[in-house]
This record gives structure tokens, C-alpha cells and sequence, in this order.
């Protein structure tokens, strides 16, 4: 039997409304990849949480090698011998990234001044043994999402920890860069490192852990041996029930041009963007990490100047310079980053819901709060949002909680031109499912949708065409009958495995 390096026991922990964890119970092994899986809202990155030392738990126990810990905030956790990679990312965006890692671990001097050219140094070196092209005195806001994820595993690395927490490591990284971290973890795996491994992507915790436990509505449901369960077994375990499908394409007639496209260009950014997408359409994007998918966008909606190109609007040539102009022309976007881009994280549930559509229940000083709940009942409902109450700040909700929030928002300003930047990303299968749903229906009520994304079986699945960009250019575009994998793949490397 390999050693127990954490206990969890008998966990307990509640918010005003809320029973967060019930009676959880948990264990992690010496050199395991233990995998954790539920639905948004489940538990999991609350019990993580609990265990890091940013919620202080109500009842239960916590033992690390055997000897039980009082952990009552971060630094208890990180002397205990535990780092965590959060979901979304708490890097300070305006330090460099040396400073970033060694962040209150700064090395200094016989007066307390900071050695910067020593901590520079140590933060490259692990940087360079890691492989990664980033410079260690570079602005971490000067870094892509998957650059920042990983030098959040860097910084959670040089902690040299015996208890390493990832919460949906993968979720901005590449294939190549998921190779990579799979390789770190099998190395750390090697040195006795218990690893606890959140995701919400099937294929991932089949080959990465080495035991799986399920959680459901705050409690414990179940723990398997990854080689001894399977995809079907875990979705019924994770939602109470058997869920026959992830997809659920609806097949219907598609309308006139609602957008058009051409050779819309960003000097080092893209070059020569021409497609058009009718109404009723989901087309799909995409294409790898950094490939400039989300940039186009960002410049069709106005959030970043273009020089030049041309963009119309059911066929008249429109000009876009800001979001306001965009969201007049009835385009709305779901951006990738919903923390610092969809959400105002200090707001409440509802506020952020109908921040876009203000107009619709305030006249001059007049508010007609019974229509602004009607609104915030209507979306919460539809999309399923689990929350306590629509006070509740948006930071309390679970990460696809929070995602459905920002979906809500934009659909509640009745969009024509509705573009999804990874609208599933962190979402466990049930709420993917529904968000589908919602796709579907939105299409069939003539909605024209973009939907950007790095999961291959989510693009051929949902998508009546899909768009592959490489390197800021388009690489090609397939009709539904031609949809693939690997042709998919072969277009976005331009045939490089």
C-alpha cells in the first residue's frame, strides 16, 4: 500500500443559503494522480479551498502524513506542504514574472532589501527547466492565458510542496503544452508528490490519475480506480442520473448573410479574414492557442481596432469602433476570460445579468424593479444557475456558474450576432449540455452564432461549418460532411503532429 499523505475527513462547510460541503470525506496517496469530478457547484474547488487555507472550515478533520493540521489561512497550507493552481488565475498582472513566483518569498539581503538579480536568475532557471519561452523580468499582463497558466505551475512547482493542487490546469494551454505538464506530473508522481487533479475533461482523467472520486451537490458520492470505471459509470455518478449525449445538434434551414467579412486585417496580429455567417448558423473556429481566433473577434466587436478591412451587416457595409457600436448593430460577445472580462467580480448575481440592458427597467430616475426580476428569474431559470440567491456576489458562484452569468447577460440584450469564445470552458457535462440547448434554440429562432473553441468534439459536433485559422490567417473551411478530427488538426498545424 502506497502512503497516505492527506486525510480530509468529515468536512463541513456552509455560506449564508448555502450547504457547500456536507460530511466530505477525501484521500490522497504518495506519488497519486488523484482526480476529482462533479458538476459546477458540486464541492470541489470549495473543499480545495478549504484545504488551501482560503475557507476556514466549519467541522472536520485535516491530517498530513499522518499528523493533523489546524489550517486557518494560506500560509498554514503552504507550510503544511500544500500549493494550489487555481481555476482562475491570481497572478498580479502589472509585476514581472520572477516577482509573480517568488511572490513573499522574495530573496533578501542583511537589511531586507530584495536580491531582484538573484530572484531573476532563480525564476529563469526554472523557467529554462521547464522549457518555456518566457522571460522572467517580462509583465505578466504582457503574457497570453496559456503563458500565465503556466507559469502558474512554475510558481506552484518552486514551492517543492508534498501536496500539489491543480483546479483545471489544461483549460488555456495547448496540445504541446499539455504534453508537457502531463510529463511534469509524471515526474513529480516519481518523487512521492500527491496530486490532486481537477477537470472537467474525461479524457484527461483517464490519462493522467490513477483514482477518481466523484462529487455531488456538496457530498462525497464515490471513489474509482481510473482503470476499472469509465466515461458512462462517472456521468451518472457526477449528475444523479444516466446522461445519454453531450451533443444534441438540431438541424434546420439557415437564413440570409447576417455577417460579412473581408480581408479584415491587424498588422502582426491577422491578415486577409473573409468568411460570412448566415442566420440560423453555428460556425465553429477553430484552430490552436494563439493562433489569433480570438483576436478577430475582439476586432469585429470593436474591443480592438483593425486596419484595415471591410465588415457588413446583413449586407450594408457597417463601421465598428467600439462595443457600443458593435452591440447597436445587435452583435454581442461572450469572451473567453470571464473574470476580467465578462463579469464585475465584486457585483451581485442580478447586477451583473442586466448590466447590458439597463434601459430596459430604468427611465430617468425611475425603476421598475418587478421587470428587472422578472428578467434575472427568467435567465437564472433557463440557464440553470445555481445560486443561493441573486444578491449573492458573483465571486461566491462556482466557475460555470459564473459562465452562465455572462452568457445571461448577453442574452438578455436579445442579440442578432451572438459570439461564444470558449462558451464551455470549465463547465462540467451537464451545464454544456444545456448551454448546447440554449445554442440550439437561439439557432433555430434565426440567432447567427460564432463559437470559438479548442475542444475538437464540441466544434464537430455543434457546428453547421467550421473555420480553421493558423498563424492569423485562415487555413481553410469545412462543410459539415467533411468534418474530421485529424483534417481539422491537419489544417491547424499545417501538418505538423
Amino acid at each position: 500500500m502506497s502512503k497516505v499523505i492527506l486525510e480530509m475527513k468529515n468536512i463541513h462547510k456552509r455560506f449564508p443559503g448555502v450547504y457547500a460541503l456536507k460530511d466530505v470525506n477525501f484521500e490522497l496517496q504518495a506519488g497519486e494522480v488523484h482526480g476529482v469530478l462533479g458538476e459546477n457547484g458540486a464541492g470541489k474547488s470549495t473543499l480545495m479551498k478549504v484545504l488551501g487555507g482560503i475557507y476556514k472550515v466549519d467541522d472536520g478533520e485535516i491530517y498530513i502524513e499522518g499528523q493533523k493540521i489546524a489550517i486557518h489561512d494560506v500560509e498554514d497550507s503552504q507550510n503544511a506542504g500544500v500549493s494550489i493552481i487555481h481555476q482562475e488565475l491570481v497572478l498580479v498582472p502589472h509585476m514581472s514574472v520572477a516577482e509573480n513566483i517568488f511572490s513573499g518569498r522574495e530573496p533578501t539581503g542583511r537589511f531586507g532589501f530584495i536580491k531582484k538579480e538573484e530572484m531573476l536568475e532563480k525564476a529563469q532557471r526554472l523557467l529554462d527547466f521547464f522549457h518555456l519561452d518566457i522571460n522572467a523580468s517580462q509583465l505578466v499582463c504582457k503574457l497570453n492565458i496559456a503563458e500565465q497558466q503556466m507559469v502558474e505551475v512554475a510558481r506552484a512547482i518552486s514551492f517543492n510542496s508534498k501536496i500539489l493542487v491543480m483546479d483545471e490546469p489544461t483549460s488555456s494551454l495547448t496540445e504541446k503544452e499539455v504534453r508537457f505538464l502531463f510529463a511534469t506530473i509524471q515526474n513529480l508522481k516519481s518523487q512521492g508528490v500527491g496530486i490532486i487533479y481537477i477537470s472537467h475533461r474525461m479524457s484527461e482523467l483517464f490519462r493522467i490519475t490513477d483514482r477518481i472520486t466523484v462529487m455531488r451537490d456538496g457530498q462525497y458520492i464515490s471513489t474509482k480506480m481510473t482503470n476499472q470505471t469509465n466515461v458512462n459509470e462517472l456521468i451518472s455518478l457526477m449528475v444523479g442520473r444516466e446522461l445519454t449525449s453531450y451533443y444534441h445538434k438540431i438541424s434546420h434551414g439557415l437564413g440570409e448573410n447576417a455577417l460579412e467579412v473581408k480581408e479584415l486585417t491587424r498588422r502582426g496580429v491577422f491578415s486577409n479574414i473573409n468568411f460570412n455567417l448566415r442566420e440560423g448558423e453555428i460556425l465553429g473556429f477553430s484552430g490552436l492557442v494563439g493562433a489569433g481566433r480570438s483576436e478577430i473577434m475582439k476586432s469585429i466587436f470593436g474591443l480592438d481596432r483593425f486596419d484595415s478591412g471591410e465588415i457588413y451587416i446583413r449586407g450594408k457595409e457597417v463601421t465598428i469602433k467600439s462595443p457600443n457600436d458593435a452591440m447597436n448593430f445587435g452583435i454581442a460577445l461572450v469572451p473567453e476570460n470571464r473574470k476580467d472580462e465578462g463579469l464585475i467580480m465584486k457585483g451581485q448575481v442580478g447586477y451583473n445579468m442586466t448590466l447590458r440592458i439597463l434601459n430596459q427597467f430604468i427611465k430617468f430616475i425611475n425603476v421598475n424593479t418587478a421587470h428587472e426580476n422578472q428578467i434575472i428569474s427568467t435567465y437564472v431559470k433557463k440557464l440553470g444557475i445555481r445560486t443561493s440567491s441573486t444578491l449573492q456576489l458573483i465571486s461566491n458562484l462556482s466557475g460555470g456558474n459564473q459562465q452562465k452569468v455572462v452568457i445571461a447577460k448577453w442574452l438578455a440584450a436579445k442579440p442578432q450576432i451572438l459570439i461564444l469564445d470558449e462558451p464551455t470552458r470549465g463547465v462540467d457535462v451537464n451545464a454544456k449540455a444545456e448551454i448546447y440547448e440554449i445554442m440550439n434554440r437561439l439557432a433555430q429562432e434565426g440567432v447567427a452564432i460564432i463559437m470559438i473553441s479548442s475542444e475538437l468534439p464540441e466544434i464537430i459536433n455543434m457546428s453547421d461549418r467550421v473555420i480553421v485559422v493558423r498563424n492569423g490567417s485562415i487555413a481553410g473551411m469545412l462543410k459539415r460532411e467533411e468534418f474530421s478530427q485529424e483534417r481539422i488538426m491537419h489544417m491547424a498545424t499545417g501538418g505538423i503532429s
